[in-house]
């Protein structure tokens, strides 16, 4: 009689498995307390995934509203005079426009003043450009009010912010005095230099620290009012990539000449988005606590679950089911807790930051409170911007914790001793 063959096992992750592992994920009342833990591991790893995500994608916001704002009212490279003042500017301007890379180029003057009108005083910031650089500086020119650019020539004509338009309660065609700390030399001394001028135009950009203190004035005036002569304070240069314009400083150092200085915005605002870099790494690992104290619960309520079914592990291993059989039904179990935590936490982050101004209104009207205020802020409307890389990171980090959190409690099922289990079961 010839041997009969050997029946072999079944393979890994067979269908009684998967049966086995969602009548486990299934709440009874006998096994009530391990159900809630796992309600609560898998809303815990929910809340984990969506905050993360909300959390970066409006640090991202943030970061490229400021850089935005920042940048494209400052420019990215300032070139100055080793003095402070630069007299050659239309030859220098001219060949730096001419690098490649260079987008933008333009010789400005600038200095605080103080702002009067309606019986109110505000310190701004006065910048001196042409009329042709400042429409060609677009971060401000698509905000104007209309006919503000035709208006912005002569000597008595600036734009001013919204915000600072609101404060001294003025608007376009209204007057506004402005005031230098230094301007006559006199016989007893230098005495401030007062002027009044007419508002041209409003702009407004949406950052509140620019929108409340800048005046943009035409550039021959502004080098009266500031006593600059013929020379300008810096030129303002602009790039095709201001995160990678490092590499065009030297270019642009070789154009301006021997007795000049080249400024890139890193240095400038180099501690502000440091800070911003820190403040986002601390609630990376903060946020990340929550994932991990959720992944923490899997394993407690793993660890209660095989010992409540010791016994169905031991019937299991005596009608041919093998060690590994038992870890993959335990390993389902608690991976299914973390894929679909992190699934719910997906879709609530992405639909949450998706819609983030809307709920941030309706929770104001709701609270009666103020959420997010652009004077602390300096944003108009809170940002979230999504990274594609980084929603991919926080999804596999999540799923990777809470898969290394099944493995010691899928582990300890595996090595149960079935005669060991039905005995004192």
């Amino acid at each position: 009689m010839e041997n009969a063959p050997a029946r072999s096992g079944t393979h890994p992750f067979a269908p009684f498995e998967w049966i086995i592992a969602g009548r486990y994920l299934r709440p009874r009342r006998a096994e009530g307390f391990v159900s809630l833990i796992s309600i609560l591991s898998l809303i815990g790893i929910a809340l984990g995934v969506a905050a993360l995500i909300i959390v970066l994608s409006v640090m991202n916001g943030f970061r490229h509203e400021l850089l935005s704002s920042i940048l494209g009212i400052n420019g990215h490279v300032m070139v100055q005079g080793e003095e402070g003042s630069l007299t050659d500017y239309d030859a220098v301007t001219a060949r730096i426009r001419a690098i490649s890379g260079v987008t933008r180029a333009a010789p400005i003057v600038e200095g605080q003043v103080m702002a009067a009108q309606n019986e109110v005083n505000s310190g701004v910031l006065v910048r001196g450009m042409r009329q042709q650089d400042l429409a060609s500086l677009t971060t401000v020119a698509k905000t104007l009010s209309p006919g503000a650019l035709a208006a912005f020539q002569g000597g008595d004509a600036v734009i001013i912010g919204a915000g600072l338009a609101e404060k001294l309660g003025i608007g376009p065609g209204a007057s506004i005095t402005l005031i230098a700390a230094r301007g006559n030399v006199t016989p007893f001394g230098v005495t401030p230099r007062i002027k009044t001028y007419t508002v041209a135009g409003v702009f407004k950009i949406g950052m509140t620290i620019y929108d409340s203190s800048y005046v943009f004035m035409p550039l021959g005036e502004a080098q009266l009012f500031f006593n600059k002569g013929a020379s300008v304070s810096a030129i303002e240069v602009m790039t095709k990539d201001p995160d990678r314009d490092l590499s065009l400083l030297g270019p642009i150092a070789h154009a301006a000449g021997p007795y000049a200085r080249v400024i890139p915005w890193q240095d400038t605002n180099s501690n502000f988005f440091e800070a911003l870099q820190v403040e986002r790494n601390v609630m990376f690992l903060i946020l990340t606590l929550i994932i991990l104290v959720a992944a923490l619960n899997i394993v407690s309520g793993l660890v209660m679950l095989v010992k409540d079914k010791s016994a169905d592990i031991a019937i299991l291993r005596t009608m041919g089911a093998t060690r590994g059989a038992v870890m993959r039904v335990f390993l389902i179990t608690g991976s299914s807790i973390g894929v679909a935590g992190t699934f719910i936490g997906f879709l609530i982050g992405v639909g949450f930051c998706a819609n983030i101004e809307a709920i941030r209104q309706a929770l104001q009207r709701l609270t009666g409170t103020t959420l997010f205020d652009p004077t602390i802020y300096f944003l108009s409307k809170m940002p979230a911007e999504m990274d594609a890389g980084e929603v991919i990171a926080v999804v596999a980090m999540a799923l990777v914790l809470t898969l290394l959190a099944t493995l010691y409690p899928s582990w300890r099922a595996a090595k149960l001793d079935p005669v060991e289990a039905l005995r004192y079961g």
